[in-house]
C-alpha cells in the first residue's frame, strides 16, 4: 500500500508519521487489495477556545471504490485510532457487499448454463 501523509500548515514529527503508517498497515489484514491511502492532518482552532483540536482525514483507495473517514481528537494518535476503527467497519462492509455481488454473478452464470444445457437436451 502506498501511503501519503499531508500535514497542513505545520510540520509533523517523524514519530507521528511512523505511528500513522503502522496503524494503517494493519488495515491490510482485513483487505489485501488496498492500493493507496492519503492522510491529511490539520489543526482546528475553534473560536470559543484556544485549544486546537486535531483533525485527521483518511482516504483509502480500493479497486473500484474509495473509502473516507474524518475524525477529531485531542491528539492525532487518538484521531488515528478512531479513524482506524471506522475504516475497519467500512472495509468489512465493502468486502461483504463485494462477495454478495460475486456470489450473485456466479449463481446467474450457473443458472444460465443449466438453462442452456436443458434447451440443448430438449432439442435432441
Amino acid at each position: 500500500m502506498r501511503l501519503q501523509v499531508h500535514a497542513i500548515h505545520f510540520d509533523a514529527a517523524p514519530a507521528l508519521l511512523e505511528f500513522i503508517q503502522k496503524k494503517l498497515e494493519k488495515l491490510e489484514t482485513f483487505y489485501d487489495r488496498i492500493t493507496s491511502a492519503e492522510v491529511y492532518l490539520r489543526l482546528d482552532k475553534s473560536e470559543s477556545s484556544k485549544i486546537k483540536n486535531k483533525v485527521l482525514e483518511v482516504k483509502i483507495n480500493l479497486p473500484n471504490a474509495e473509502l473516507f473517514v474524518k475524525e477529531n481528537g485531542k491528539s492525532f494518535e487518538e484521531a488515528t485510532d478512531l479513524a482506524l476503527e471506522a475504516l475497519k467497519i467500512q472495509i468489512k462492509k465493502y468486502k461483504a457487499k463485494r462477495q454478495e455481488v460475486e456470489n450473485k454473478t456466479i449463481k446467474e452464470v450457473t443458472n444460465s448454463s443449466e438453462v442452456a444445457e436443458e434447451i440443448e437436451a430438449d432439442e435432441l
